[in-house]
Formats: structure tokens, C-alpha cells, sequence
């Protein structure tokens, strides 16, 4: 097996072991309704990196590089996750203006 080879399997390997943890954090910010623990910056550093990975692979494969294919599911996992990011964060205000309209009124 030649080096490139052992490249792209060990680099399929890390996509595929990073995306593994994607659907568990987006079912845990589904259920959980709240931001709270996440981190903007942090999604958008790791969407910035699946970018540079995604236009590494187009630029020295093309579009037949078969690691395109787990970028972009990566991609869209943590594209997911972003977006409840922003639905949770929605949320977490609403529920502070409801919690300070009930303590408001004295209930």
C-alpha cells in the first residue's frame, strides 16, 4: 500500500471518527432546548475547517475524491448542529422573558 493510499485511509478514518460524535450532540441540543454549553465560535471554526478540507480534496482530486463524501456529511452535521445552536438560543431568551414576566407578577 503506498503512502498516498495510507493518507487517505488514515485521514477517512479521522472524518469518520469525528463524525461519529455529530448525531449525538444534535439529538442531545434537540432534546435539551437550550444553548446553553455550546459555542458559536466553535461550530464555526469546525465548518471552517471541513471548508478547507472539503476545497483541499476538490483541488488535488477533483470532484471524483471520494473524501468529499465524508466532509460533507460532516459538514452537514455540524451545519445541523449550528442551526440548533440558534433555535436554542431563541428559546433560552423566550423562557428568560417568560421567567421574568412570571417573577414580575408575582407568581
Amino acid at each position: 500500500m503506498s503512502v498516498l493510499n495510507w493518507v487517505h485511509l488514515l485521514e477517512t478514518l479521522m472524518l469518520i471518527c469525528f463524525g461519529a460524535a455529530w448525531p449525538l450532540s444534535i439529538l442531545k441540543s434537540w432534546r435539551a432546548r437550550t444553548a446553553r454549553g455550546k459555542s458559536l465560535g466553535f461550530l464555526t471554526v469546525i465548518l471552517l475547517g471541513y471548508t478547507a478540507g472539503i476545497a483541499k480534496v476538490y483541488l488535488v482530486d477533483g470532484f471524483q475524491g471520494f473524501l468529499l463524501i465524508p466532509y460533507a456529511i460532516n459538514f452537514i452535521l455540524v451545519g445541523t448542529e449550528t442551526a440548533l445552536y440558534f433555535r436554542n438560543t431563541r428559546l433560552d431568551r423566550q423562557s428568560e422573558r417568560e421567567s421574568g414576566t412570571r417573577d414580575r407578577d408575582g407568581a
